[in-house]
């Protein structure tokens, strides 16, 4: 039965559940489900004790004189007083322990055979090195640098050297378009702009010196260049404004001490997309993040010393910030880096990795495991994934029936699975099961992180019971939280608190609902709803559904303007490679949705495509889907968007 109400209707049931094994527990940071609830009971009536606790474990140059200031929501204020520098916690630190001959970094290039390793000793060595040479091209604490590169260790070295002098970075992904970074570049009015003269994607090289340059007409603000070689073709140095990395290296010094920053210096700007087609700038800064990213890599990824730890999101986004560099090397455990594809040239190509350098924890998208499930078991199969020992996921929720491969095909059955629930505003990861205390069920986020108190409410902000689901909030703010939009604090209030302003909650933008044992499951963003008939269904149970029958690979579901239900359900599916999908199968879809949720959810409309229209960073771009799916115009930005000849060929498959 169906309940008509302004609320989104979770419908699709999930029974199963994995406990982790004596053996991991045994060994886990947190043991059992007591200890866990323990822990997060203490972090919640105690907040600022237990995050002190948890700052007192990295380098201070200077203690704080208070661990919250909530004087002025939603502007809150972590360790005030406080001085420090991620940079040092993420290097110097170490080089008084056994770590400093550890592996920092091991890099693997798309091209077979190019691979570097560097120690925590070698790689605080670059670092100094690529601070002083910033300092010497007029770079100072407070300016921004726009960092455009390939994920090659380079890039990590710049992000970790403008944090040592306090010059605020902004990434942006290597595979943006010149207009993306015009965007960007002006609206953090950066004075430097770190680039490569390309990299690879699939076998061709990315031309990302060219983009610069072309952007570069259209932003007074930069006054230096700097390239670092990685693919060696040619590129146009202009006179007085490029240099080369390699050269600005070569005399360089070594020694460049950390500058002691407030806890409340800017850390980086992150450019989200705006629905408006402006982008956000996510301002995060550096004493409440570093310890909210440095203590869920050690709890939620059970870090061991002896760990090799790949996360395989690119730098560019919020993940590889926080998980492949910040809170990763924070720990002093060794982090992989990747440069291309998941399928370049063969689709193991990251199963070769995991046997290769026998990685003990792998954290990687939904997106990337329904694609890994698309292309066959049998390339997994094909490579000793024994050493693993923990998967994750993160990006979007997963799906019930991806989540079951992954635990079978990747983890043979014996790994937890970390399904982490975050965003680029949160900066580090909020919900989630820690894998050593609690039952993991396939297609939920799980259990908030210590100190974190979701919870899922109405339009008016009363809470609803497990019933229900609701709109996800935050009720108490965290460390490693977003400070502002920058340059923008009215439409950072305006985004993200206005709608529960009276309660000072932050909102996800996220509906979900709550099992009867207090797991999260996320449904999707709140405007990926779909209201047919009164009915306000999430998207993603409906993917779910269909991403359940053995036909389908993968699917994306949008509302469209339906005369009788107002809404009706379109959903766009792709199948396994080889496969050729006709009319009966549709209707054999329809039913099995019908099966799984309810007649009220089948698909109007189903359209078989070769590819879904994506982000750079795997995540289905539903807002365009939604647009075609209504015959409108595209609008918003699209500067995310990864291949637009996907978007082409579905508008012209509309049009026939």
């Amino acid at each position: 039965m169906y309940i008509v109400s302004t609320q989104i209707e979770h419908v699709l049931h999930e029974s199963r559940r994995f406990a982790p094994s004596e053996e991991f527990s045994k060994l886990a940071r947190v043991k059992s489900k007591a200890e866990y609830e323990a822990m997060y009971k203490e972090s919640i009536d105690n907040p600022e004790a237990f995050w002190a606790k948890a700052a007192e474990e990295l380098h201070w140059f200077k203690k704080w004189d208070r661990v919250l200031n909530d004087d002025k929501p939603p502007f809150y204020k972590w360790f005030e007083g406080g001085q420090t520098n991620l940079s040092y916690n993420c290097l110097d630190r170490h080089l008084t322990t056994w770590r400093k001959n550890k592996a920092a970094i091991i890099w693997e290039g798309e091209p077979y055979g190019q691979r570097q390793i560097l120690t925590y000793r070698e790689l605080h060595r670059q670092v100094c090195k690529f601070a002083n040479v910033l300092k010497a091209l007029g770079v100072s604490k407070g300016d921004r640098v726009a960092i455009y590169m390939p994920m090659i260790p380079d890039l990590a070295i710049a992000m970790l050297a403008c944090a040592r002098i306090g010059a605020p970075h902004s990434i942006i992904f290597g595979g943006f378009s010149a207009a993306a970074l015009v965007d960007r570049i002006n609206d953090a009015g950066a004075s430097m702009v770190i680039t490569a003269d390309g990299g690879y994607r699939r076998g061709a090289v990315v031309e990302l010196k060219k983009a610069v340059d072309e952007a570069l007409g259209k932003c007074p603000s930069v006054r230096k260049v700097v390239v670092a070689q990685r693919t060696h073709t040619p590129v146009q140095m202009v006179h007085g404004r490029d240099i080369w990395w390699h050269e600005a290296m070569e005399n360089a010094s070594d020694v460049c001490p950390a500058e002691p920053l407030d806890a409340e210096h800017p850390l980086y700007i992150l450019y989200t997309s705006g629905s408006t087609g402006k982008p956000k700038g996510i301002l995060h800064t550096t004493g409440g993040y570093m310890v909210g990213t440095y203590y869920t890599s050690k709890y939620v990824f059970d870090l061991r010393e002896e760990d090799t730890y790949w996360c395989t999101a690119d730098i560019g986004w919020v993940t590889g910030h926080s998980y492949i560099v910040y809170g990763i090397l924070a720990n002093g455990a060794t982090s992989i880096m990747y440069e291309g594809a998941p399928n370049f040239p063969t689709p193991d190509r990251f199963w070769q990795i995991i046997e290769r350098y026998h990685v003990n924890v792998f954290y990687t998208a939904p997106t990337a495991i329904r694609a890994f499930s698309r292309w066959g078991d049998g390339w997994p199969a094909r490579n000793d994934l024994s050493s693993l020992r923990l998967l994750g996921t993160v990006g979007e929720p997963i799906n019930p029936e991806a989540w079951m491969w992954y635990h079978t095909h990747i983890g043979g059955g014996r790994c937890p699975i970390v399904d982490t629930w975050w965003q680029t505003e949160t900066g580090a990861i909020m919900i989630t099961t820690l894998p050593g205390a609690n039952e993991t069920k396939p297609g939920s986020a799980g259990l908030p992180f210590f100190g974190i108190k979701p919870a899922i409410v109405d339009e008016d902000g009363k809470e609803v019971d497990n019933s229900h689901s609701g709109l996800l909030v935050v009720q108490k703010p965290w460390p490693a939280m977003l400070r502002t939009l920058y340059g923008d604090d009215e439409r950072y209030d305006e985004v993200y608190w206005s709608k529960y302003k009276k309660q000072n909650w932050y909102f996800t933008g996220d509906g979900a609902y709550q099992d009867k044992n207090g797991y999260y499951m996320i449904i999707g963003r709140i405007d990926d709803v779909i209201n047919v008939s009164g009915h306000r269904l999430g998207t993603m149970e409906i993917e779910s559904a269909l991403v359940s029958h053995p036909m389908v690979a993968e699917a994306a579901v949008v509302g469209y303007p339906h005369d009788l239900k107002g809404q009706g359900v379109c959903a766009f599916v792709s199948v396994p490679v080889g496969n050729t999908p006709g009319e009966k199968d549709k209707e054999a879809l329809r039913e099995h949705v019908a099966k799984e949720i309810g007649a009220i959810a089948k698909p109007d409309i189903i359209r078989f495509t070769d590819a879904l229209p994506k982000t750079r960073s795997g995540k289905i771009m539903r807002r365009l889907l939604r647009d075609i799916a209504a015959g409108r115009d595209t609008t918003g930005d699209t500067t995310t968007l990864e291949d637009f000849t996907v978007l082409a060929k579905l508008r012209e498959d509309q049009e026939a």
